[in-house]
């Protein structure tokens, strides 16, 4: 599947699509106890969270329009929070890069978005690797292995564990369990909507890296989304990581680099 503008078009909207699905869960809680919203600026998502500050759960995705930028900053500093620019190669210009810099954001790094056509695949899994989708008793097993493997307090634990939960029954999202010699080691979660699918989250425990789980589990969602009628999965990781490695040991390409812009701390 060769790279196009419309298959561009494509990831960046999947991406979209999962963390608007992901934050509307959140906000349709009782009470809505994250403070969670989103908001359209133009073609921009603007997605904000009071209870949890940190990046993943506010910013803007998809295409910037210089006459909507005063519009978006003024909606998170009413809200008194940072946040961030998540912007393809085809979600600006050089004019709305230009009055980005000029009110005090700068390009602090890149994110890789992968892709690949959704198709069948041959599960030969490493010797004593077996995968399977995580039962619902099974949410915060899902959430130690999160929080150990990307560095979160165990603290966080229960609250990783709902956070999941709650996006499990809506239509759309699977989940996914790795056990190495028969122990949890290794979790990923996947989706779907229309003809995409979006690998939304892996990781593996340490103890356990290095031993083929996570192209394993890349393969199983890849074949998931082929037999649920989906055309392309797309997936995010950091550009030249171990994750995106992995991306393309299971047949992904790279679709684009997204780049990150902040606000200067002065600014």
């Amino acid at each position: 599947m060769l790279l196009t503008r419309d298959i561009a078009q494509l990831l960046e909207q999947s991406e979209i699509d999962y963390m608007s699905d992901r934050m509307a869960a959140m906000a349709e809680l009782p009470g809505n106890p994250h403070g969670v919203e989103t908001a359209r600026f133009g073609s921009a998502t603007a997605f904000y969270s009071r209870g949890m500050p940190w990046p993943m759960f506010n910013n803007v995705k998809g295409a910037l329009e210089e006459d909507q930028l005063a519009s978006i900053v003024a909606f998170y500093e009413e809200r008194e929070r940072s946040f961030e620019f998540h912007i393809s190669p085809l979600g600006t210009d050089s004019r709305s890069m230009e009055r980005l810099a000029r009110i005090g954001f700068y390009q602090s790094g890149f994110h890789a978005t992968m892709y690949t056509e959704a198709a069948a695949q041959t599960m030969d899994l490493p010797s004593g690797v077996q995968i399977r989708e995580l039962r619902d008793d099974e949410f915060m097993t899902y959430a130690a292995i999160h929080c150990e493997a990307t560095g979160l307090s165990m603290d966080g634990q229960i609250y990783v564990a709902e956070n999941n939960r709650i996006l499990a029954v809506r239509p759309g999202w699977r989940y996914y369990i790795a056990f190495c010699e028969e122990q949890p080691a290794a979790v990923a979660a996947m989706y779907r909507n229309g003809g995409s699918a979006s690998c939304t989250f892996a990781a593996t425990l340490p103890a356990y890296r290095g031993r083929g789980l996570q192209t394993a589990l890349l393969r199983r969602r890849i074949a998931d989304a082929y037999s649920e009628g989906c055309e392309i999965v797309v997936g995010q990781c950091a550009y030249g990581s171990t994750s995106h490695a992995n991306m393309e040991r299971a047949g992904m390409r790279l679709g684009y680099s997204r780049a990150t812009w902040k606000r200067l701390a002065n600014s």
